[in-house]
């Protein structure tokens, strides 16, 4: 069975995604699939209710080779924290369909399990499938390949997340998307160029100037540099934004470059 019949957007949050084109099956005379595909798109249930799940039960059932009801049925249990069950399922998904779920799977290693390095196989086997961009992440903050970036970064190869991402930012018509200059800023930090720390962080602040994080790192890039107003300035800021929730938020997992209000005053306690 081809899996030309539908595109996965990445740019959705868990569980939402485009709509499988069912008639495809229609048109194969694979009438046992078509009726398995309109099982499995009925929006009756909830996500993650039992009856949900029994229909995608019924989906599969029908047509072992519906990746798409693999996916589906994977998904409440990533959310859930059931890794071991929601591995099979999405497994069979890539198994099926490689080119629409191995983006998904990636994603997950990297904002869920903290598989950096299947994270990393699984988006660099994508881009060896795909002739076009390989997508966005489960949540939405981030082109995959800054996915990519960021498990390099966790398993100490800074270096190469920072070329990667610089390679991402430089596409023609990539459009930077809300945490990139952070994390390459917080990444140039790191490495001891403070010089591309602050330039990356202020672009991150120029691009939403509502967000702690970036403050909180340049703070400490002013610290570094003995310049104590602009550290005051920064992290009093970066204090501000989080009081008012200005902040990475995620219910389901840590977030990269994260900060905590913790963080914040023990770094202000440190000029008294």
């Amino acid at each position: 069975m081809r899996n030309y019949f539908f595109a996965l957007s990445f740019i959705f949050p868990v569980g939402l995604t485009a709509q499988i084109n069912c008639n495809v099956y229609k048109m194969e005379n694979n009438q046992a699939c078509y009726e398995a595909c309109i099982i499995a798109t009925e929006d009756t249930y909830g996500q993650g209710t039992r009856g949900s799940q029994l229909k995608f039960d019924e989906a599969i059932a029908l047509c072992p080779t519906l990746a798409y009801a693999y996916f589906e049925k994977a998904v409440p249990y990533l959310k859930r924290g059931d890794f071991v069950t929601y591995r099979r399922l999405i497994d069979k998904a890539v198994e099926l369909s490689p080119l629409e779920y191995l983006g998904y799977r990636g994603g997950a290693r990297y904002q869920f399990i903290r598989d950096y390095k299947g994270a990393i196989s699984d988006l660099e086997k994508l881009d060896s499938l795909s002739d076009h961009d390989i997508g966005f992440s489960i949540n939405g903050d981030y082109q995959l390949n800054f996915v990519k970036a960021l498990c390099y970064k966790a398993i100490g190869q800074k270096t190469k997340a920072i070329a990667i991402m610089e390679q991402q930012l430089a596409k023609e018509n990539y459009s930077p998307m809300t945490y990139d200059y952070l994390h390459l800023g917080v990444l140039k930090m790191e490495i001891g160029d403070l010089n591309g720390g602050i330039e990356y962080l202020k672009k991150s602040i120029a691009y939403n100037a509502y967000l702690a994080e970036p403050y909180y790192y340049l703070a400490l890039i002013y610290k570094e540099r003995k310049m104590m107003k602009e550290f005051m300035e920064n992290m009093e800021t970066a204090k501000s934004h989080y009081l008012k929730g200005y902040r990475r938020f995620d219910p389901y997992a840590h977030q990269m470059d994260k900060i905590y209000l913790a963080d914040i005053e023990r770094e202000l306690k440190t000029l008294d």
